[in-house]
């Protein structure tokens, strides 16, 4: 079966990204690889966060302009880190005959490894963009959390060598995202 794929972008909203870790680097990153998406027939999913820190229809809860989703653009509305609990998120990309998701985002330890582990629970191949997901930067109150640079990169070499049996799972910078049918 061919694949069919999705682009995933997650939670790029004002508030997050004001708070990023080399947030204008993620979002060119990104804006780049959905330009190409969209050009490539493959859908561009956006996943925004709501709760009491990202309030519906605020500043903060907007999604960033350069990635603010197209007229017509499918986007889903989350209440936790994982994009496909309590969501629609599941059966759209059925409906859209996907089979392989391409996640990007913030924030690399809570929202998007969850929902990639979780795309591949649910029987999705994945592609992780290295330079498309960032975390909070961090300062010396945050003393139990590994630095930002070197989460992103850890979070990387676990998506460059996880096994998921009956699944393809690749790491790969924004510019080498095969956009392709395979």
């Amino acid at each position: 079966m061919p694949t069919r794929s999705a682009l995933l972008v997650i939670d790029m909203q004002n508030a997050t990204v004001a708070m990023a870790h080399r947030g204008a680097e993620t979002v060119a990153a990104i804006a780049g690889l959905s330009e190409r998406a969209r050009v490539a027939g493959v859908p561009v999913v956006t996943v925004r966060q709501r709760d009491e820190g990202m309030v519906f229809g605020t500043e903060g809860w907007q999604v960033v302009p350069e990635l603010a989703p197209r007229a017509g653009e499918p986007v889903v509305d989350k209440t936790t880190p994982d994009s496909f609990l309590d969501t629609g998120l599941d059966a759209l990309l059925k409906e859209l005959a996907v089979t392989e998701v391409i996640v990007t985002g913030f924030a690399t330890e809570i929202c998007v490894d969850t929902t990639a582990r979780q795309a591949l629970s649910r029987g999705y191949d994945l592609v992780v963009v290295a330079d498309g997901h960032t975390t909070s930067v961090r300062g010396p109150e945050d003393g139990d959390l590994m630095p930002a640079d070197r989460s992103v990169a850890q979070y990387n070499a676990i998506y460059r060598t996880i096994g998921w049996p009956g699944r393809r799972v690749r790491l790969r910078a924004a510019a080498d995202v095969d956009l392709s049918p395979a």
